[in-house]
């Protein structure tokens, strides 16, 4: 029995990224697509819980369907393994995201709410990112690397607990370098909300802000992405930073 592959994104269903993934994906099995009805971008692992969810269907062919939903990215990934699946995924993949999802962006990122979801579903996921935002960015320097990792994964699976985090540098195919196994760059953004006036003369509030990530190490994603490589960090949905448990004991004992 041919893999089935479920996918997703935060850039909604018609993004140009999410079409080459399909496409992608559907030389290794049959593929269910349920996505966003339009941009979910910074929705991280957010559900819809104060209505209820609405789906289309967009296309139906040999070996592929696609859906829209109303939701987050993590709606979609939990609807559609439990609705619209005819059984379980055998990998959850998210993206092509229009932009980076390195470092600390993985934190508010749509396209890895929904990885970190599948992963929590016991399910293997990989999320990919090209870095570059343009709605008409070129993905094509992207298939080998979505193409290679796709494969490895459905041969061997991923650890226990454990997802992938791919980002691709916005560079022609002959000059990227190859993939680098990383950890987060240690990054924030130094936000800024930019006051200003309505028509009717009532303030409102726009986020701006600038990345800021100084001399990244050599085994991080932020080094690997800027000389040229493919980066890919083992993540998982375990917040816990186990060597501050000891550490903090302490704080246990009440007077």
């Amino acid at each position: 029995m041919k893999p089935l592959i479920l996918i997703t994104n935060d850039d909604g269903f018609a993004a140009k990224g999410l079409r080459l993934l399909d496409e992608t994906a559907m030389e290794f099995g049959d593929v269910v697509v349920m996505a966003p009805e339009g941009n979910a971008s910074g929705k991280s692992h957010s559900l819809t819980t104060s209505r209820p969810l609405r789906v289309r269907e967009i296309k139906r062919t040999e070996g592929l369907c696609v859906y829209a939903c109303d939701g987050t990215p993590v709606d979609c990934v939990k609807l559609a393994t439990e609705y619209f699946c005819p059984k379980r995924p055998d990998l959850v993949l998210s993206g092509i995201n229009h932009g980076s999802n390195s470092s600390i962006n993985v934190l508010y990122s749509g396209t890895m709410g929904a990885v970190i979801e599948a992963t929590a579903l016991g399910i293997d996921a990989i999320g990919f990112s090209l870095l570059n935002h343009s709605p008409n960015a070129d993905f094509t320097a992207c298939v080998p690397y979505v193409r290679h990792l796709i494969g490895r994964v459905l041969e061997q699976g991923l650890p226990a607990e454990i997802s992938l985090n791919v980002n691709i540098p916005n560079l022609p195919a002959d000059q990227l370098r190859g993939i680098r196994i990383c950890h987060e760059a240690k990054a924030q953004w130094l936000d800024s909300f930019e006051q200003r006036i309505d028509p009717q003369g009532r303030p409102y509030w726009w986020l701006t802000g600038k990345f800021a990530c100084s001399d990244p190490p050599e085994t991080s994603d932020e080094w690997a992405l800027a000389h040229g490589y493919v980066s890919v960090v083992p993540i998982h949905p375990d917040f816990t930073h186990y060597p501050a448990i000891e550490q903090l004991q302490g704080l246990s004992a009440m007077q």
